[in-house]
Parts: C-alpha cells; sequence; structure tokens
C-alpha cells in the first residue's frame, strides 16, 4: 500500500476506477477515458491517491491496483478551485468550522478482494495519512446505486433520523433531496442497514454522520450522501483499529 507516484500506479489507481464506476456502476464523466478505460477528473492532479497493490500483477498491465481511495486535503482543495464534494454539497460549516478537513473520495476494491482485508488495509492506509496530516475531520460522498429515491426510502430516512450531522459540521445538498422519506418510527432497522452499502456502514462504525439531504447524481447512476467523521469522537475500540495504520 503506497500513495500513487509513478505513472503505473496512476494508471492503474485510474483503470480500477473504470471497471467499478463505469464498467460495473454505470457512470460517466466528462474526463473518462472510454478507449484506454481510465476514469478521471480534474481533481486528480491536485489529490493524493492511496493505492493496495497486488504484487504478483505486472504494473505494466495496470491491473496491479486492486483498492484505491483519493485524498484531498484543504490546501490542495485550494489549488484545485474546491472540493469534489462542493459540486453536489454546501460545505460551508465544515469550512467555517476551523478544523484541518480531509475528503475522501473515488474508493473502490476491485470485485475480487471484496469481502475479505482489502478494505481494513485501505483504512489502515488513511489512518496513517490522517495522522501525518493532523486531521480533524473526514467527509466525502458515499453512494447508492441507482438513482430511485423511493426504492431506497428505508436506509436514506434511517440516516437521517439517526445518524445527522451536528449542525456545525452539517454540509447541505445543493439539488436538495429530503433523506426522511418515512417518518423515524416506520423505519425497520434491519431492511435499512441491509440495504445500506458496506462502505457507509464502515463510515457509521467510526462514528460517521451525515449531512442534510441526499443528491441524486445522474451521472454516475447514484444516490449520494455526504459523510462526516469528526476523529475526535471516534470510539475508543474503533479509534485504536483506525491508529493501528500508523504502528504497523
Amino acid at each position: 500500500m503506497r500513495i500513487a507516484t509513478s505513472v503505473e500506479d496512476t494508471r492503474g489507481a485510474e483503470r480500477l476506477r473504470y471497471s467499478v464506476f463505469v464498467e460495473e456502476l454505470g457512470g460517466n464523466g466528462g474526463e473518462v477515458d472510454h478507449e484506454g478505460r481510465f476514469e478521471r477528473d480534474r481533481f486528480d492532479a491536485f489529490a493524493d491517491q492511496l493505492v493496495l497493490i497486488d504484487p504478483g500483477v505486472d504494473p505494466q498491465s495496470y491491473n496491479h491496483v486492486i483498492g484505491v481511495y483519493r485524498l484531498l486535503r484543504a490546501p490542495q482543495a485550494c489549488a484545485a478551485g474546491g472540493f469534489y464534494s462542493e459540486a453536489e454539497y454546501d460545505l460551508t460549516p465544515l469550512k467555517s468550522s476551523g478544523r484541518t478537513l480531509l475528503e475522501l473520495g473515488r474508493s473502490c476494491v476491485d470485485a475480487r478482494h471484496r469481502g475479505g482485508a482489502a478494505m481494513f488495509h485501505l483504512w489502515q492506509g488513511v489512518a496513517e495519512y490522517v495522522l501525518k496530516h493532523e486531521i480533524e475531520v473526514l467527509f466525502g460522498v458515499a453512494s447508492f446505486h441507482g438513482t430511485d429515491v423511493a426504492a431506497l426510502a428505508q436506509p436514506l430516512s434511517h440516516l437521517h433520523h439517526s445518524h445527522l450531522a451536528p449542525p456545525d459540521l452539517r454540509p447541505r445538498a445543493k439539488v436538495h433531496q429530503p433523506m426522511d422519506v418515512v417518518p423515524p418510527e416506520h423505519v425497520k432497522r434491519p431492511a435499512a442497514m441491509k440495504a445500506t452499502p458496506a462502505l457507509i456502514k464502515a463510515y457509521l462504525r467510526l462514528g460517521g454522520m451525515v449531512g442534510d439531504g441526499a443528491f441524486v447524481d445522474h451521472d454516475f447512476n447514484t444516490v449520494d450522501v455526504c459523510l462526516v467523521v469528526d476523529t475526535e469522537k471516534m470510539s475508543a475500540k474503533h479509534r485504536d483499529i483506525y491508529a493501528k495504520g500508523q504502528r504497523s
């Protein structure tokens, strides 16, 4: 696991992102290279990409990257003209908090390595990065597949009623899709959690909270929510797991 610096690592990250976000999930974008099978956008030139590597695969094939996390700190976002999430969310509360921010994005794992240790290793890499740069608040958009909000009524409502961020750390969707689709007494938590993607559940286990409203992203065929994690408020159990990335 490392921060991508070589052409092979960068292209490998873009190839994996294409496989997941374009081929698997049906996404698209103005800078997607369909001929080369690379998914990229203008923020990549400013961000760091944490890549998980399979050392048994030739890097010249660009298939050696099996996990990716894009990391964008506030100074990098300033150089890029803003955070990626700002296309969807008003981040004024976060940017006005005085806290040190890190935007997490483009998280994906090769289909053959899901359900194992890959995401745990990526989180360890994120932990090391957070500690190195003294990050206080993590945030970023995470997605439900598809754009049918009615079909996602249970998980969206559960997130809103049970995990809403406090006002001082609460981004708001610019094209606001209410998440409180059903009242709290009608939320069926087991079904809601079953319908919630693994990545979002991972954020929740770390004490993650959601912003106000969802954003329907038709380009990527998703319904997005903005997740926020205040590292000071992590439980001791998860802080210990998270911090292992620095010690390992």
